[in-house]
């Protein structure tokens, strides 16, 4: 630790300063009381173009991004870009989705995809698989943000769990005071520290190391040196579908995450949002350029550390940053990843918390239940949320978590019929939808039990590329598992909902109208009709 004494300081002095305006913003913008969800857990909904494009960028793009993106490349190479047109696929998708989910939730007083579904297919059933999914995924993304503070920890010689606990303490306490407040303030700093980084970082370590093409060859020179199936400098016959599924995928799951949706739900009308999704495809050259780090660290020669007989590859790019810059910015750039950790991981807690309070809490303890008790309850369930993920990372294997991250993709895609299609038609039987979720999360869970990762020693749950030769197909190809599990999903909802329809099976009521979904800033609806009541 004693060669690291100003990469800490440094560290320190910015997480701090930046943990103490999460403090400050609960007087941001400060309504007269903030004991309701649409206040502490949407900021009120009044979030305009420039905070939303911090929030929303904030919230999706996240320490374990500029974590493992560059060292999946450092790790497999090429497979590594799927983050690339996945972000840039996604924002077209969502931005015919979210913008009619905004207008019926504001009409409405949602607060959770699940509270929409309630509402739009009139089962109780149903949003509580939705609830209960979002719940599921969201956990292990909050506990992966404790790995990109982790990993800088590591690489600074700070070791032991302490210092994590304390991080994350201070993030469980300012967001139980100023909820998504803190977090769309933070945003600013973080966003601007990380451009800050990366732009150096694109500049200065190349000139360093000889010029990208003395980069690229080293890339190059490691994956032919050590081929492996789905890696390499290039992509194969045998990961190409994986590429384009794991891409595809992943950008239909994205936006269906509960703190995605947190984010965007907050935006003050429908032409934020639409202004979001056309500025936001900036932060993909963004990633793009995060990416590219893991093939400097190649090239400049780093090493995961090691501990336990075990190597991290996790403190690639720390490790990459401590050595190539000097001290002082190294620690700025360890502050860009520890403070990019508290933005997303502050938005997922209350996204979660959210959902536990108006699809659980609400639902089935206490219907009757206040805006000021539904706002404590919150606070409450938010603390737990990031507890749960504290336990998470002391008690189970890192690598573990980053299994995890993929599976996360795979169950947060079994919404999709109900949310996202729900949005658009009412075609489908709620008792199909059931029935869908059901055999999605069964099929993709089999799956994903049968996936082996001998380099991790895990037998079972190792990853998220699917042979298809377990199919009984002639091929070395691999898919996405998330893709093949939503196949299945809304084949046998469709199957289901036609056999309950021809069997003229009792179908939920809707209490959405047409109109809802075109609803703005100012209609005289929005806000009118409360969400209890479509209970």
């Amino acid at each position: 630790m004693s060669g690291h004494v100003t990469e800490i300081v440094v560290f320190a002095v910015l997480f701090l300063a930046v943990s103490g305006m999460g403090f400050v913003a609960a007087r941001w913008r400060r309504p007269d009381d903030l004991a309701s969800l649409h206040e502490w857990g949407l900021g009120g909904r009044k979030f305009g173009s420039w905070i939303t494009w911090f929030l929303v960028g904030g919230d999706l793009y996240t320490a374990y991004t500029f974590v493992a993106v560059p060292a999946l490349l450092y790790g497999a190479g090429a497979t590594g870009f799927f983050a690339l047109p996945y972000t840039i696929v996604t924002y077209p998708l969502v931005f015919l989705v979210l913008i009619r989910l905004w207008s019926v939730s504001h009409v409405h007083g949602m607060v959770t995809p699940a509270d929409f579904v309630r509402a739009r297919f009139g089962s109780p059933t149903l949003a509580l698989l939705i609830a209960i999914t979002g719940l599921v995924a969201t956990m292990p993304y909050i506990a992966l943000q404790l790995i990109g503070i982790e990993s800088v920890l590591k690489t600074m010689g700070v070791t032991g769990d302490l210092p994590l606990i304390i991080a994350f303490a201070i993030l469980a306490a300012y967001t139980y005071q100023s909820g998504l407040r803190a977090p769309a303030l933070i945003a600013f700093v973080k966003d601007s520290l990380i451009y800050v980084v990366i732009l150096v970082a694109v500049i200065y370590i190349p000139a360093r190391l000889g010029g990208w093409g003395t980069i690229f060859d080293a890339a190059k020179a490691k994956f032919d040196a050590t081929p492996a199936p789905g890696d390499g400098y290039l992509l194969n016959a045998g990961n190409q579908l994986q590429y384009v599924t794991l891409a595809l995928g992943s950008a239909m799951a994205l936006f269906l995450y509960p703190h995605s949706v947190t984010g965007v739900l907050a935006a003050r009308n429908r032409n934020v949002i639409k202004r979001n999704m056309s500025a936001l495809p900036a932060y993909s050259l963004l990633l793009g350029l995060i990416a590219l780090l893991g093939y400097m660290a190649i090239a400049a020669g780093i090493k995961p550390i090691t501990a336990g007989g075990k190597a991290d590859a996790n403190t690639v790019i720390p490790q990459l940053f401590d050595k190539m810059f000097p001290d002082w910015f190294a620690g700025v750039a360890y502050a860009a990843v520890g403070i990019g950790a508290l933005v997303p991981a502050a938005i997922m807690s209350i996204a979660a918390a959210n959902l536990f309070t108006r699809n659980i809490y609400k639902e089935y303890i206490k219907r009757d239940a206040t805006d000021a008790q539904e706002a404590a309850v919150s606070k409450i369930a938010s603390l737990v949320v990031k507890v749960g993920a504290v336990l998470v990372i002391l008690l189970i294997d890192p690598q573990f978590s980053i299994d995890l991250q993929l599976i996360g993709g795979v169950i947060i895609l079994q919404t999709l019929p109900a949310v996202a299609l729900g949005l658009y038609t009412r075609w489908f039987h709620r008792g199909g939808l059931i029935a869908g979720w059901v055999a999605g999360m069964g099929s993709g869970m089999l799956m994903l039990y049968n996936i082996a990762n001998p380099a991790t020693n895990h037998a079972h749950f190792g990853g998220s590329a699917f042979q298809l030769s377990k199919l009984g197909l002639d091929t070395k190809m691999t898919v996405y598992v998330g893709f093949l599990a939503l196949v299945v999903n809304l084949l046998v909802a469709v199957i289901g909902t036609a056999i309950a329809r021809a069997g003229r099976l009792a179908d939920g009521p809707d209490t959405t109208r047409p109109s809802d979904y075109f609803a703005d800033e100012g209609d005289p609806r929005v806000h009118e009709v409360e969400l209890s009541g479509s209970h």
